[in-house]
């Protein structure tokens, strides 16, 4: 929700993150930490029913950005539970009860990226927020305010990097098993996994509602829109805009269409990536390891709209 240039110099600091170099040395680590995961929902397949959220797409994006920042797998589970409960400050219409959880989030997220950045500030290493705190230095003579803007950074990462993924993740499973004649398509025609990702994306975006704050006075779309304001983008109804995509409600991975889900223009979404790498990881492992695999239990969703959240997806093995 910034504007330049104060979102162009908070966007030079994290440096170009997940280019193809970073991406190609995170391949062997998301590929392996996926296998395990798959091999643990093995396991619990052999005896009934399993939690495909729960054991795979809850874990997966959290250990990816946890062994990335070099953070402990011991706080992955508070990571993530609080995590689950900050967004809903970003529904559109939150209730009071959502609100309350959102504030106590943020406040225990605060102490905790607090502590992590003063910790890489007394013992800088090769990670990503003490490369952070070097360039911030060198930015700002004010230590606290540098270590205010990595705070924000290396909190922005994680919020991002957790939820969308997990949804996208969940929702790509769930798709696919619900419409067994693609996932037979593409379990033949393995080169169509990125096409196959994106209508994911489109079809059932991690994110149905973007903020963007005017620059500057302006009409869109016959709506005189005033310099500071913010519009609420409503991505999801794009999706399904007849007007832009042929039977919009209809899932097809041969469809090749384009979509929002990352955004767009000079606020393309950084982690973009590293999401598509763990999207493609877990899908082309589960190709090849899980071919009778199938939905045992109708989906739970959290009471979210705006910020996507399959909860509960329940699986068992032909």
């Amino acid at each position: 929700m910034l504007n330049p240039p104060h979102h162009t110099k908070m966007r030079r600091s994290m440096g170009n993150m997940f280019d193809r170099k970073s991406i190609e040395v995170m391949r062997e680590s998301v590929d392996r930490i996926t296998g395990r995961l798959l091999d643990r929902l093995t396991d619990e397949l052999r005896h009934g029913e399993a939690d495909f959220c729960e054991l795979v797409t809850e874990e997966l994006p959290v250990t990816v950005i946890g062994e990335w920042l070099r953070i402990s797998p011991v706080d992955y589970p508070l990571l993530r539970s609080l995590t689950h409960d900050q967004v809903f400050t970003q529904e559109l219409f939150p209730s009071r009860s959502q609100l309350a959880l959102s504030d106590a989030a943020t406040h225990g997220l605060r102490e905790y990226f607090t502590a992590l950045v003063q910790e890489r500030r007394r013992a800088p290493g090769d990670d990503p927020v003490s490369a952070w705190l070097r360039t911030w230095d060198g930015l700002e003579a004010d230590r606290a305010v540098a270590d205010e803007a990595v705070y924000s950074l290396a909190l922005f990462v994680l919020l991002a990097g957790l939820e969308t993924t997990s949804h996208v993740l969940s929702t790509m499973v769930w798709l696919l098993l619900e419409h067994p004649q693609q996932l037979e398509w593409l379990r033949a025609h393995p080169e169509h996994i990125p096409s196959a990702i994106d209508e994911v994306l489109r079809y059932d975006a991690p994110i149905h509602m973007i903020s963007r704050i005017a620059p500057e006075d302006t009409t869109l779309a016959g709506v005189r829109v005033h310099k500071d304001e913010m519009v609420q983008l409503m991505v999801g109804a794009a999706h399904h805009d007849p007007a832009k995509y042929d039977d919009p409600a209809l899932f097809n991975i041969h469809r090749r269409a384009s979509h929002l889900s990352f955004g767009g223009g000079v606020h393309y979404c950084l982690g973009a990536p590293l999401a598509r790498l763990e999207a493609t990881s877990l899908l082309t492992a589960l190709l090849e390891r899980l071919p009778g695999l199938r939905i045992s239990g109708s989906p739970v969703w959290a009471p979210r709209v705006a910020f996507r959240r399959l909860a509960k997806l329940t699986v068992a093995q032909a």
